[in-house]
């Protein structure tokens, strides 16, 4: 019998050739396509995979636990890494690679593969996630495979071999750069994008209205938070609400796009230890962030959101590094479940030519307390008793500033 192979999928120009190398090579191979809000047409793809000579195709629908389960769990902890990236692409990868080792085990397949390249993050994102989930899986990476890459130096190669096997190219040249698109977003790299000092033009951007040309009446959302997760969303001016996950998500995709928010161009570090340009398009995402990074301002305990934003940036980086199915990542996230437990709330926002602003918020657990806070009630609080307190802190200050004083015989301050 023939070794079986899931190989993920998505009917372009790599994983189509290396569908048929895997075929050449004695493999029974099944392609898996995961659909995760990426524009392409999914029954085209699986036609694809049939023509080229995949002995199984399946097509599956992870939108929803791609929300729930991806999305709406890093966004609890405002994940971002290096401060700025939403962590699109990499919030998809170990939901796929989990299908993938999930299907392979219910075919019976010891092989899993993917078309990922070796500079790239993703080949890390979905092996690291292949060996967390079956330790004992075989990993086919052939852009790290010694014959693969001695056959294929380079995309001239690849259409030549797909000429030569009959395999379908819709474009040979097509966009001078790279996309990657799901639910959460898309990014643009490589290519033309490279030159960090390129300007992208704005045919470039595919998922967002150019912020100058989006509209001169801005929209006012509220989105309710339940123990941080998003549970609802209202448009205040036109009363669409949505409350289900998939269609919430995809109503502030909606209104991101419109009003051209969540564009981002930056250089970042991969985690093999390459900087690359990248050029996102994360509209709904940017304006979730947003919005969940301002409930915690009214409901979170101040040490509590200290500590909290100490873990983010680890957090952050383990998604980015492909860490998903780790014990750290699982401890970092049981602490980041515990912070939320009070996130319970609303936030009301302007969305206005890339802009998002909070405009109002209210909490059932606000820690706020409004006369406690204002300048012209007293309510509760003794003035006098910051005398004291202003007293103890500065000690240290004034110890330090003695022993100074005492070195270099000036005040400090001159």
């Amino acid at each position: 019998m023939k070794e079986k192979v899931v190989l993920a999928y998505s009917g372009g120009l790599d994983t189509s050739v290396i569908l048929k190398w895997l075929i050449l090579k004695g493999f029974d191979v099944m392609a898996y396509i995961a659909d995760v809000g990426q524009s392409d047409d999914l029954e085209a793809a699986r036609q694809k995979a049939v023509d080229t000579g995949a002995s199984s195709v399946l097509v599956e629908d992870l939108r929803e636990e791609f929300v729930t389960d991806f999305i709406f769990k890093a966004f609890k902890a405002n994940a971002l890494y290096e401060s700025r990236y939403l962590l699109g692409t990499a919030l998809a990868r170990p939901l796929i690679a989990k299908r993938q080792i999930q299907i392979a085990f219910s075919e019976g397949a010891h092989f899993v593969a993917h078309g990922a390249t070796g500079k790239g993050n993703d080949q890390v994102r979905f092996e690291l996630a292949y060996y967390a989930l079956n330790p004992e899986i075989r990993v086919i990476s052939p852009w790290k495979d010694p014959e693969f890459l001695q056959q294929f130096k380079g995309r001239s190669d690849l259409l030549a071999f797909a000429e030569q096997h009959g395999i379908e190219v819709t474009a040979t040249q097509g966009k001078p750069f790279s996309e990657d698109d799901n639910l959460l977003h898309i990014s643009h790299e490589a290519g033309i994008l490279e030159d960090p000092m390129y300007q992208a033009a704005e045919d470039v951007y595919s998922r967002t209205t150019a912020p100058e040309d989006a509209p001169d009446k801005p929209s006012r959302i509220a989105i309710t938070f339940e123990d941080g997760i998003p549970i609802g969303v209202v448009n205040l001016d036109d009363g669409t609400e949505e409350a289900r996950p998939l269609q919430l998500f995809q109503y502030l995709n909606e209104l991101g796009s419109r009003h051209g928010i969540g564009r981002l161009d930056m250089v970042e570090n991969r985690y093999v230890g390459i900087k690359s340009r990248g050029i996102y398009e994360t509209p709904g995402g940017t304006i979730l962030h947003e919005a969940h990074v301002d409930i915690e301002g009214i409901a979170m305990d101040r040490e509590v959101l200290r500590l909290r934003n100490m873990l983010t940036p680890r957090l952050s980086e383990l998604i980015y590094n492909g860490f998903w199915f780790s014990p750290e990542m699982d401890f970092l996230m049981a602490a980041v479940d515990k912070s939320q437990e009070v996130i319970d709330g609303t936030v009301y926002l302007k969305l206005y030519k890339g802009h998002v602003m909070a405009i109002g918020r209210e909490c059932s657990s606000s820690l706020y307390d409004q006369e406690l806070s204002s300048m012209d009630v007293e309510g509760g609080f003794n003035q006098q008793d910051s005398e004291g307190f202003i007293k103890i802190n500065a000690i240290r200050l004034m110890a330090h500033n003695a022993i100074m004083r005492k070195k270099h015989k000036h005040w400090g301050v001159e």
